[in-house]
């Protein structure tokens, strides 16, 4: 018990021994004689106001006294009593509690020894159920909590290897170090550590499994970001330092500058033009680089290996000028153009538009491949810019100047097929000189989706002029034009009206494809002719397939669109139309020769009796 509960006892039994003295004064107004005792008076009394109120005010003093406890929270105590199986702590309430002793295993603990409990459970007789353990793990994940908010660096000790890592105690709990996090670089043989104390900043934790995540690596990184800051500040432009190629990549080489990591892009290694860096450079290679740029707020460097060599262009012949003449080797291929190399780590820009007089360059692939040896003319060079172009079609004349003397509008050609497009295809008619045959150009009688379906790649096709553009530098071509337009013949043959056979040579949705060949089609010609869906039904209802024989009706002819329109269902009703026409006449005929014969028999009984009568 406490001092208070102490204390408040005895006010109580200093009360009680009042009461009776009171009790003991009221016997002698009514005798010494135990008969004479007035019980009803004794009765009475524990129902008296004034001993109600006295009660309550105690009762309120005693409450008073007592500390607010509540379950699953956290309370100062003193050990108040020890034995073999339990230990007796006061926590300040109206009953001490009690805590198994095994929870005190390898802990020193005393009568008067202060400690923090947590109250599991207040029973219905007020007994409280304590743990040390439970308070002193709820602490525990306190401290956790709140060096992971203020990202502390706290204490650790390696109590064992695991999968993928370590497992590090931290205020007695146990946390996982990933191998990856244990330095900045791959570690192997992670029992090394196991035994050991290791500063750790918890970077996760997952409160939903308790799972507690540390990392050395973030340390290490850091303390190598502020080595790496105060070294970065130190650099300027221009200096000359000695490194170690770290890492290699397709785009350059990351270098060690013992302690900062710098890099050396692919176009800094050598003047000559390069594809991999492993051209120049090599791994764990020691050379020695010139800084061309720092930038200390994102702490980069930028080094330079070709800038400690003479530049190419400082022995490029001081003899060339715009107009001469140069050779060189193809080293890289652009959308706009490629880049020639004159000499080793001096390079020219050819442009496309500077390839050929042709305009159907669609790419510099076309023209040109990477390694390829050409020769050009200087179109501008400057030195001091250290920048020079190229033209390959300047060394041979423009073919299109007198292009008019060479090709007449309905003069006609053999060209080379070389390219197809969506409207037509192109063919080149000499060197440089290409024109185009548009889809509508190439047939009468086909009807065309793609230049493809009429010929093929390197094809030669006899064509004709249909016009020439010097200033665009574009002949348009026709193929078709070489032979009289077919359609004036069909436009007599193919009349609106006319019944011919033809072949169904394609169905789909909307209808079907029908082919006439016949021998007054320009001497079996062939034509293509379009049926609806609703005008192919036979006479017995049924439709026809690919490949049938019928004839159709021809109800529809364009010969500026090259479009007919068929029926087959015109055929059969047109006939029967014609059938029930004579059947009509021959009714018609036939009542009007019934009806003389009947008037002739009248009039010739008429005469008879007029001749009697005389």
């Amino acid at each position: 018990m406490s001092n208070q509960t102490e204390e408040i006892k005895k006010n109580k039994f200093h009360l009680y021994e009042k009461n009776n003295e009171n009790l003991i004064i009221g016997n002698d107004y009514g005798g010494s004689n135990k008969n004479s005792f007035d019980w009803a008076k004794y009765e009475n009394h524990s129902n008296d106001k004034i001993q109600q109120i006295e009660r309550k005010k105690i009762e309120e003093i005693y409450v008073k006294t007592l500390p607010d406890i509540h379950e699953l929270e956290i309370y100062q105590g003193i050990i108040t009593y020890i034995t073999d199986k339990n230990v007796i702590v006061d926590i300040g309430f109206k009953a001490e509690g009690i805590i198994p002793i095994s929870e005190f295993r390898n802990c020193n603990i005393t009568i008067g020894l202060k400690i923090e409990v947590m109250v599991v459970k207040i029973d219905y007789k007020g007994q409280c159920i304590l743990s040390y353990l439970k308070a002193k793990t709820l602490r525990n994940w306190q401290k956790i909590n709140q060096t992971y908010e203020k990202s502390e660096v706290v204490l650790g000790y390696v109590a064992a290897r695991t999968k993928g890592g370590l497992i590090i105690e931290i205020f007695d709990i146990e946390c996982f170090l990933p191998g990856s996090h244990i330095n900045v670089k791959p570690v192997r043989d992670y029992d090394t550590y196991v035994g050991k104390t290791m500063e750790v900043k918890v970077v996760k934790i997952n409160q939903k499994t308790k799972n507690v995540v540390v990392s050395h690596k973030v340390l290490i990184e850091r303390d190598m970001e502020e080595q790496r800051k105060e070294m970065i500040s130190k650099l300027d432009k221009g200096q000359v330092l000695e490194g170690k190629i770290k890492n290699i990549l397709p785009y350059g080489a990351f270098v060690d500058l013992g302690g900062v990591d710098a890099l050396l892009h692919i176009t800094d290694m050598s003047w000559p033009h390069i594809n991999h860096p492993t051209e120049v450079v090599q791994l764990e290679q020691e050379l020695k680089f010139v800084v061309l740029g720092v930038d200390k707020e994102k702490n980069r460097v930028q080094l330079g290996l070709k800038q400690l060599q003479p530049h190419p262009w400082n022995s490029l012949d001081k003899d060339l000028k715009v107009g001469s003449r140069v050779k060189g080797k193809v080293t890289v291929l652009a959308d706009y153009g490629a880049f020639v190399e004159i000499i080793p780590g001096v390079e020219a820009l050819l442009h496309i538009s500077e390839m050929s007089w042709s305009t159907d360059l669609s790419s510099t692939q076309d023209f040109v491949q990477i390694g390829d040896e050409l020769e050009a003319i200087i179109l501008t060079i400057d030195r001091q810019e250290r920048k020079m172009s190229l033209s390959v079609k300047q060394l041979t004349e423009d073919p299109w100047t007198n292009i008019q003397n060479r090709y007449t509008v309905g003069s006609k050609h053999i060209g080379t097929v070389k390219k197809f497009t969506n409207f037509g295809v192109l063919l080149e008619l000499d060197k440089e000189i290409s024109g185009i045959v548009y889809n509508n150009d190439l047939s009468w009688e086909k009807k065309l989706k793609h230049s493809s379906e009429f010929c093929n790649i390197n094809d030669k096709l006899e064509i004709i002029i249909l016009s020439i553009d010097p200033q665009s530098r574009r002949l348009s071509l026709g193929h078709k034009q070489l032979k009289e337009n077919p359609w004036n013949c069909y436009e007599k043959i193919y009349y609106v009206g006319s019944i011919h056979q033809g072949v169904i040579s394609n169905i789909f949705d909307k209808g079907a494809t029908i082919h006439f060949i016949e021998k007054e089609n320009n001497g079996g010609g062939y034509i293509e002719a379009f049926a609806p869906l609703r005008y192919l039904e036979k006479k017995n209802g049924s439709y026809p397939k690919k490949g049938d024989k019928m004839d159709f009706k021809i109800i529809e002819f364009n010969k500026d669109t090259r479009k007919i329109v068929v029926s087959h269902v015109s055929v059969y009703r047109d006939r029967n139309k014609d059938q029930r026409k004579e059947q009509r006449r021959g009714r018609k005929l036939e009542r009007s020769t019934l009806g003389d014969i009947a008037g002739l028999a009248k009039l010739k009984e008429k005469i008879e009796k007029e001749s009697e009568k005389k």
